[in-house]
């Protein structure tokens, strides 16, 4: 009989609860990711997902260049690894920016960006950029809040008040200061129903196309707009000629290693699991209980139960879950004597990838290199 395609030979040697990824299924991700963008250059991998500077290779392997990150050590790990566009996707303040600036002057071949979402922090960021050493400019895309409500501007006046201020300081300040576009991030579309998902997406994005032709017919340039999710990101990456005039780019990321919970969310995408959790059978606690090493610290935890979708034990009920153990009820207790290794994929896979500090990469069914998950940490070097 085959093997299932999770199922690690050398897996009695990995410590537990361990974190697998298997790169030939990464590699297939990438495949499909281009071919429903189009193309690579349409693409801004959210590097959240796995923070490796492996799979940051892979993904230039592919073409793919431009990525979006969540924090500094994000962005840094990125550039180390080779990224020419990197763009820092939330609004950094207070010693976040020194760093930012900092990222600016060491790696000056990079193209960095970050957001912005208020006239106020705009200037000071701007003096801090003036004062600072590096020779870099200050990139920014402004951050538009397009119903998540958890940042960015509303469109509205406001909103083409603040652009036109960062345009007209670019145009006073043309070799420090550059304006990208817009940042639209719409996470809270997570329909799975696909003509629904449609509706809602043309529902949000709408304003946001009219409030870049606004800004045009101002003479505010607007070249770029980074959106979407996972869930919108086929419908984005089929808009440009229909809604823009200018160039959208896709920032989904958890279609690098998908998980149980997007697989929920988005039923008609064909990504493969490509992360799978392995953890040991540690006690039988009691008639048809199994107790696992697979605690809080281990799987992504801000979602209800079940947190993991166990391979060939699909029916195992969660019973309890502390930071070290996972209690499961099911028949097949008695199959499971301690020492049983389980695989399973997680419901939600870029925070649990962060609750590990390496994974296991397993090519050919065995897991024969172990990389450190280098962006997990809040600070690298800056």
């Amino acid at each position: 009989m085959r093997r299932p395609w999770w199922v690690v030979s050398n897996a009695t040697s990995i410590p537990t609860p361990g974190l697998l990824l298997y790169p030939e299924r990464i590699a297939e991700n990438l495949d499909r990711m281009i071919a429903w963008a189009g193309a690579p250059t349409r693409l801004r991998p959210h590097v959240k997902t796995h923070k490796l500077p492996q799979l940051v290779a892979m993904k230039r392997a592919q073409g793919i260049d431009k990525f979006k990150a969540a924090t500094i050590a994000e962005a840094e790990m990125v550039a180390h690894a080779g990224g020419a566009d990197i763009l820092l996707s939330s609004q950094p303040v207070n010693a976040n920016f020194l760093r930012y600036l900092e990222l600016l002057e060491r790696f000056p071949e990079t193209h960095f960006a970050t957001l912005v979402d208020c006239p106020e922090h705009f200037y000071w960021m701007r003096q801090q950029h003036q004062r600072s050493k590096t020779s870099s400019p200050l990139r920014l895309l402004l951050d538009v809040n397009v119903g998540m409500d958890r940042t960015g501007i509303r469109l509205g006046p406001e909103a083409v008040s603040l652009y036109q201020q960062l345009c007209d300081a670019a145009r006073a300040e043309a070799q420090t200061l550059e304006v990208l576009g817009l940042h639209a991030y719409d996470g809270h579309l997570h329909e799975p129903d696909g003509q629904r998902l449609r509706q809602q997406a043309e529902r949000t994005f709408a304003p946001v196309w009219d409030f870049r032709r606004r800004l045009q017919s101002e003479r505010c340039p607007v070249p770029l707009v980074v959106a979407s999710g996972t869930p919108t990101s086929p419908l984005l990456a089929t808009w440009d000629a229909d809604h823009t005039a200018g160039e959208v780019e896709i920032s989904a990321g958890t279609t690098v290693l998908w998980d149980a919970g997007q697989a929920r969310v988005c039923p008609d995408f064909d990504f493969l699991n490509a992360a799978v959790l392995l953890a040991s059978v540690i006690s039988r606690p009691g008639p048809e209980l199994i107790c696992l090493d697979l605690g809080h610290k281990a799987v992504a935890s801000e979602f209800p139960q079940p947190r993991v979708q166990w391979l060939g034990l699909e029916q195992a009920e969660p019973i309890r879950q502390n930071e070290e153990h996972l209690v499961l009820r099911t028949s097949r207790a008695d199959e499971l004597p301690v020492g049983s290794l389980l695989y399973g994929i997680p419901y939600h896979v870029c925070p649990t990838v962060a609750a590990h500090s390496h994974a296991w990469a397993v090519h050919q069914g065995r897991a024969d290199e172990c990389w450190p998950v280098v962006a997990r940490d809040r600070i690298l070097t800056i």
